[in-house]
């Protein structure tokens, strides 16, 4: 098979689309090292003095411990329905099973100023007071549906025969579940579970309509940002760059490991246990 050639054009715009990427995040991290509160070149020396600020602020802290503990509440939430709902979807033959799968994955398809329109709507008729309760049930609707998108594939692709091999040994449903189908698919799970961790723990749009009187991290940055733009916020961006990459990076050790797992397991069952 002969390869394609790279002509320089290609190579070009695909080098320029990368530091399209790039550049300006790069540079909101360079300028929260900055030691003055310019944000323009020249650059007159490192200093880890908006840290220093951004994590010895009561504000700050405040908001960030409330961004961790809705995200932590909806990815559970996601996690244990997600799975439940996703296992459904995969194992039923209903006839309904198309459209219960498009009512689960619809909010995928909408603008997030709609859904936190319709779900302000929803709480204020439900005489539901705005609180850090209400952002967490919104997460949930926007996070669940990404979680089951990635469960429901990983579920597709096991082998059916193995839940029937189970079933005439005497299983029941669950143990069947924890037993076969768990141990197979759990990595991709937490993999899914840490995505919908980082969506919540960053999404501003819907949260703007359900927050109430209490605040989160990007809702945070954003009354700075209507107040003055200091390297504060490029502080507190990179802190959150940080985070998400440390999450992908545990997701991609985890899937890793897990696959290792998998091959040695396999190499033991084509060599006989080593009988």
């Amino acid at each position: 098979m002969s390869r394609v050639r790279r002509t320089p054009v290609v190579s070009t715009v695909t080098f320029a689309a990368v530091m399209f990427l790039w550049i300006p995040i790069a540079l909101v991290v360079l300028f929260s090292f900055h030691s003055t509160g310019s944000l323009t070149f020249p650059f007159r020396g490192f200093s880890l003095r908006w840290y220093r600020e951004v994590l010895g602020s009561e504000e700050v802290q405040r908001a960030a411990l409330n961004s961790l503990t809705i995200a932590l509440a909806s990815t559970v939430s996601t996690v244990l329905l997600g799975t439940l709902a996703a296992y459904g979807l995969s194992r039923t033959r209903s006839r309904w099973r198309p459209a219960v799968a498009v009512l689960f994955f619809v909010p995928l398809t909408l603008p997030g100023l709609f859904l936190g329109i319709s779900l302000l709507v929803f709480f204020r008729e439900a005489k539901a007071s705005l609180s850090l309760v209400t952002v967490t049930i919104a997460h949930l609707v926007y996070v669940l549906p990404y979680f089951l998108l990635i469960a429901r594939a990983a579920l597709d692709r096991l082998d059916p025969v193995l839940d029937e091999v189970a079933a005439d040994l005497g299983a029941t449903r669950w143990q069947t579940f924890r037993r076969v189908t768990l141990p197979q698919v759990w990595p991709v799970l937490v993999g899914a579970g840490l995505l919908s961790f980082a969506l919540s723990f960053d999404e501003f749009i819907i949260t703007f309509f359900v927050i109430g009187p209490d605040s989160t991290l990007p809702m945070y940055i954003f009354s700075q940002l209507r107040r003055t733009v200091d390297p504060q916020i490029n502080a507190i961006a990179t802190l959150l760059l940080a985070t998400v990459i440390a999450l992908f990076a545990v997701t991609f050790l985890v899937t890793v490991r897990a696959s290792s797992s998998r091959r040695r397991l396999a190499l033991t069952d084509l060599t006989g246990g080593g009988a």
